[in-house]
């Protein structure tokens, strides 16, 4: 909590696993918000003989990728003598972004794969494929449990592409989508409103 009150509340990222097996998602949220997100979009174009026929055409949403570097850190909890921080360090919280990247047995013979979403503010829930997965323990008790560590997480995001259409991480998708046109509205009506209190003119 800030200590100033009048200072906005920040939300919190997160990356949330939906099991189909079970009732209740995993929800880990970040325990601190990464300083940056870099985001890469590759064009999806037509190959081949199409692509010099339809050369301005795209066949979907562009393939878009995100990497993050999570910290986590038991500093506080140890601080407040919390029972599974001093047992434990940070395992835990290591161990709920671990389990994203491995298949669960009741899923594996049940053929049948969980969703991953990455939330980033209510205007960006997507749904990801985690791609690269790195820890970086920095710090250790006495029992040698890591008690900080940096998590560097690389996602691709899942588009329409991806989902048949009876899938939910189709329409998650979509909203994303819709989202974005949106926004792109906003700003293209905002560049114009600059432009005409400017003297440029138009061409």
């Amino acid at each position: 909590m800030t200590t100033f009150p009048n200072s906005p509340r920040v939300l919190k990222g997160a990356l949330v696993g939906i099991d189909p097996s079970k009732r209740v998602p995993t929800v880990i949220i970040f325990q601190y918000n990464p300083d940056t997100l870099t985001r890469t979009l590759k064009p999806r174009a037509p190959d081949g003989d199409a692509a010099r026929s339809e050369v301005q055409r795209l066949t979907g949403p562009p393939e878009e990728t995100i990497k993050v570097e999570v910290e986590i850190d038991a500093t506080d909890q140890l601080e407040k003598n919390d029972a599974i921080a001093a047992s434990l360090g940070v395992y835990p919280q290591l161990a709920a972004l671990e389990t994203l990247v491995y298949p669960k047995s009741a899923l594996v013979i049940a053929n049948t794969a969980p969703l991953t979403l990455f939330i980033w503010g209510a205007k960006r829930i997507l749904p990801v494929r985690i791609t690269e997965f790195s820890i970086t323990e920095e710090a250790h008790d006495q029992a040698l449990n890591p008690i900080r560590a940096k998590v560097g997480i690389g996602l691709r995001v899942l588009s329409t592409n991806d989902f048949s259409i009876t899938d939910r991480g189709y329409y998650v998708f979509l909203a994303h989508q819709v989202v974005k046109e949106r926004l792109s509205v906003v700003g293209t009506v905002s560049d114009l409103t600059a432009v005409a209190g400017s003297n440029v003119r138009l061409p």
